[in-house]
């Protein structure tokens, strides 16, 4: 990356200050990048749906793998991305080095997103980084499962990715009346509020459930107060 990041301005302090607390920040000098770090979140939809509905509907015309066949990998798919999307947030989102380099490697991937939870313009995926995610991913598929069965399993692993933006905006900025959104939007909560080190799952707990990553409420408190108590 060549350009360089802005340094942000100090996290105001609302009981020292009366001034809000502002909603987004500048990332970079080059308003061109700037303007790409940036997106609608209606924009992963038009860009990928056509994508899965292109892999998955070749599948269904093909003779193999059979339609039932095909149902299974796209099942596949969606179950790899929630796996995908914890293994992501976990061990690359939150990765943290403390040179001035890795700092601000971690600000652009994550940092900013918890930093300005509600800057509406980055709460999904930009295409420069999902497009070259997705031909990773796919590579990786063709080579696992070989050119056919890879493209319904590719479609399925869209679709969950989709999942994992559409929840993700959501959480942020609607309502959640069902029981399921708001115990969704409690763990994602969680996890930016009281439990960094928990609650990567965003479009399902599945995974924090498996590896024992499920966020506690009171956690960031008690790290304080053992802080304090230490000092």
């Amino acid at each position: 990356m060549n350009e360089q990041m802005v340094e942000r301005q100090p996290t105001l302090n609302p009981a020292s200050s009366d001034a809000p607390r502002p909603t987004t920040t500048r990332m970079f000098e080059s308003d061109l990048i700037e303007r790409f770090s940036r997106i609608h979140p209606a924009t992963p939809f038009v860009a990928w749906i056509p994508v899965a509905l292109f892999f998955f509907g070749r599948a269904l015309l093909r003779p193999e793998p059979s339609i039932l066949g095909a149902v299974g990998l796209f099942a596949g798919g969606v179950l790899s991305w929630t796996l995908a999307e914890y293994v992501l947030h976990r061990f690359v989102f939150h990765w943290v080095n403390e040179t001035s380099w890795g700092k601000r490697i971690h600000f652009v991937l994550h940092g900013v997103h918890h930093d300005y939870p509600s800057d509406k313009d980055r709460l999904v995926m930009p295409l420069g980084a999902s497009i070259p995610l997705g031909i990773i991913f796919y590579a990786i598929f063709r080579a696992l499962f070989g050119p056919v069965s890879c493209e319904p399993f590719f479609a399925g692993f869209i679709v969950g990715y989709l999942g994992y933006d559409g929840t993700h905006y959501a959480i942020h900025h609607f309502n959640q009346r069902t029981r399921l959104g708001r115990y969704i939007k409690r763990h994602h909560m969680l996890h930016h509020h009281a439990d960094h080190d928990g609650g990567f799952g965003v479009s399902t707990p599945l995974w924090d459930f498996v590896f024992r990553t499920v966020p506690q409420a009171g956690k960031k408190r008690a790290q304080r107060l053992r802080a304090e108590r230490a000092a």
